[in-house]
């Protein structure tokens, strides 16, 4: 069987993988990625964080993607019953990145990927993993091609980032369910002709549909936008017909939308996600590192998954670096405790926005400046400045806020 020989494999061409590929291969390794998959295919995860800004810029893929003039984002705005709350990024609390993309997704990761390719990383698609061999460090992956010839890899080290393919957790069993309960998503891309160009589209907009239910807009640079609804997979069931039958009474029944999208053409059949959350027990091992949606993957409420992908392979590729010069590394300090400072910050936020606790603090009569900044900057991303009282103490500090906001009302109301 042929083998070849690299320091570094990765696993899979999203994001994830082409950020840590970029890295190493700056670094003077040899690197190949494997891709199950023929780009570019659609995904979801399509409005970014400005913390992603740092890991996209340090790969060298900025240039490439401002040449695509994809829609520039600089904040985010929340609906809830004609309310309106808005988030600019410029007002964050934490130093950092105050604008991002909004991207649709196959065209956005191809371009990552061919840039990848044109610094010198070959891209294999349409090649399937199907056997991992360790020995320390070092490895053996077998892999097969779209013709079905089978091949070897030899490696130095593993990066999985193959996203909702989890190759690694599938081949080790190393799966575990996430605690977010399952919910469901109905969307679409629209061909969106009556955008309004004074407040659109430079951000994205989440509208309360009802406790539990939300509707993200996200308009791209193309005229397309894209819609969907979330929620409790048990409140689609009341809503009979086709998938666009059920999307368009949807969006019939909500007010902020039911104008803009009446009769709306749709650019391809509308598309369902469902029970996305999952996890690990760990994000490494002897000889490989696990990086994006493959560590978790938890809810698509605050546009996560690119920054928490991104951002893990930074580090990750960074710790390789490291373990390939011969130096120490310690796994679970260096990489699984920061990134889950990520993830759990984010948890916090995602169970806050489904329990209404987030409600309470975007849609409350009086803000305080400087708490908002520092909500802002968990919004965008910077979700590892501890010096920020909402990100270090961020399962309990939301809360308090929230039960201050609900203490106000009363008396007010008094």
């Amino acid at each position: 069987m042929k083998r070849e020989k690299v320091d570094v494999l990765v696993i899979g061409a999203g994001p994830s993988g082409t950020v840590a590929a970029a890295i190493l291969n700056k670094a003077g390794y040899t690197v190949k990625i494997v891709e199950k998959l023929l780009f570019p295919r659609f995904v979801i995860g399509e409005s970014l964080l400005p913390r992603c800004m740092e890991a996209l810029d340090e790969a060298g893929f900025l240039d490439a993607i401002k040449a695509k003039g994809f829609q520039e984002k600089f904040g985010a705005k929340f609906v809830k019953n004609g309310e309106v709350c808005d988030y600019f990024f410029a007002d964050q609390f934490t130093e950092g990145w105050n604008w991002t993309w909004q991207v649709p997704r196959g065209e956005f990761d191809k371009t990552l990927a061919d840039t990848v390719e044109q610094q010198g990383v070959p891209v294999q698609y349409e090649t399937t993993v199907t056997a991992i061999q360790f020995s320390g460090s070092d490895s053996v992956t077998t892999i097969v091609d779209k013709d079905g010839n089978a091949s070897e890899i030899e490696a130095r080290f593993i990066i999985d980032g193959s996203g909702y393919g989890r190759v690694i957790p599938k081949l080790f069993n190393l799966d575990k369910p996430s605690n977010l309960a399952p919910r469901r998503a109905l969307f679409v891309h629209t061909k969106d002709v009556k955008r309004s160009m004074a407040d659109e589209p430079n951000r994205i907009t989440i509208v309360v549909h009802k406790p539990g239910v939300w509707v993200w807009v996200i308009p791209f640079s193309n005229g397309i936008t894209s819609l969907g609804f979330v929620g409790d997979p048990e409140f689609f069931k009341q809503y009979p017909g086709t998938d666009e039958e059920q999307l368009r009474t949807l969006i019939a029944a909500e007010p902020y939308l039911s104008e803009r999208f009446e009769n709306v053409e749709f650019a391809f059949p509308v598309r369902i996600l469902e029970s996305w959350s999952s996890t690990t027990d760990k994000f490494y091992g002897e000889g490989f590192v696990l990086t994006g949606n493959v560590t978790e993957f938890l809810d698509p409420i605050f546009s996560s998954g690119v920054t928490l992908a991104t951002v893990s392979s930074q580090r990750a590729a960074h710790l390789v670096i490291k373990k390939l010069k011969g130096e120490d590394v310690d796994w679970e300090k260096e990489y699984m405790e920061p990134v889950m400072q990520g993830v759990n910050t984010f948890r916090s936020y995602v169970m806050a926005w489904y329990e209404g606790t987030l409600d309470t603090i975007f849609f409350a009569k009086e803000q305080v400046p400087e708490i908002k900044n520092q909500i802002c900057s968990v919004l965008a991303g910077y979700v590892w400045d501890k010096s920020n009282p909402y990100v270090a103490e961020h399962s309990t500090a939301i809360k308090k806020l929230a039960k201050l906001i609900h203490l106000k009302q009363r008396l007010n109301e008094a």
